[in-house]
């Protein structure tokens, strides 16, 4: 699998009388260089989507992946649009979300990258030299930019989209500290970013038991937003936006628990989860990290 390739993106999307709609960018998954399951002998770190809100002129990117190619290719996709981009919207700190923001500025240097102040602490944090050099580095050799470049904080929570409130809402811990999703009322939408995964094993590699139920408590904030459709940023492909992944994201969170609970070693928690969850992508790589990073 190469990652400068489209795997999928939805046809357009809206509500009726409102003027926003929204596409999804997925680009697939890519090999990491990792710990591996035994027997196991190539991981891939797994497909991300990045979500294109637009009106009739303006438009607002969510998440700009991390690799130069990857985000070359996010690039060309919303140049394809013919839409001015005014804001990058960041959702969390992970590198993955965001280390493609000078790309994607290179082809459109009056877009404005934001994110909440304490999103853009998790992201100092993950381009710090240590965090840099020895996770993502290591971890995609030769594929992160050598730019990187910082959202500034956002003012407030909203970002105004031709009259259109994009709302970024505080969700806590999910899969790392600090996370957010963005909200649009006027059309039904939440850009979940980690916060809800769709048909992929989770990474509870920063997780305890406390933030476990932080993360479900995320969800539920989600779910009281009463969204129509859900976008994660790690999803099976040719799946919908459809909200039922929330709780199918608690409900994977509470079988975690409850195998963590019954398990000692690494490799049990994971043939258990992998029991329960033996079609969800990417057991090799997030499975099973987040099985050794609890049991260790």
């Amino acid at each position: 699998m190469s990652d400068n390739a489209k795997i999928a993106d939805s046809s357009a999307n809206g509500t009726p009388g409102t003027n926003l709609k929204w596409d999804v960018f997925m680009t697939p998954g890519i090999p990491i260089v990792s710990n591996m399951p035994p027997g196991v002998n190539k991981v891939y770190f797994q497909a991300m989507a990045s979500t294109l809100i637009y009106g009739k002129r303006d438009a607002v990117l969510v998440d700009a992946f991390m690799t130069v190619k990857q985000a070359d290719t996010l690039a060309d996709w919303v140049a394809a649009s013919g839409k001015n981009l005014t804001t990058i919207y960041i959702t969390h700190g992970h590198g993955d979300h965001w280390f493609g923001i000078g790309a994607i500025l290179d082809r459109f240097p009056n877009a404005k990258p934001v994110a909440t102040p304490n999103v853009v602490k998790v992201m100092h944090q993950n381009s710090s030299p240590e965090v840099l050099e020895k996770i993502w580095k290591a971890a995609f050799p030769a594929q992160i930019p050598d730019r990187l470049v910082m959202a500034e904080e956002l003012k407030g929570n909203v970002i105004d989209l031709e009259g259109h409130k994009l709302v970024a809402v505080d969700l806590g811990h999910t899969d790392t500290d600090y996370t957010t999703c963005l909200n649009v009322p006027s059309i039904g939408l939440v850009v979940a970013g980690d916060a809800a995964y769709n048909d992929v094993h989770l990474y509870l590699v920063e997780s305890n038991a406390k933030t476990r139920q932080e993360w479900i408590s995320a969800l539920d904030k989600i779910e009281s937003l009463k969204p129509s459709a859900v976008i994660a940023s790690h999803k099976r492909p040719s799946n919908d936006d459809n909200p039922r992944i929330i709780e199918e994201t608690r409900q994977y969170i509470r079988d975690f628990n409850r195998s963590d609970e019954t398990t000692t070693t690494a490799q049990e928690l994971y043939n258990k989860m992998l029991g329960l969850y033996p079609n969800r992508v990417n057991p090799d790589w997030a499975l099973w990290s987040s099985a050794r990073a609890v049991k260790q």
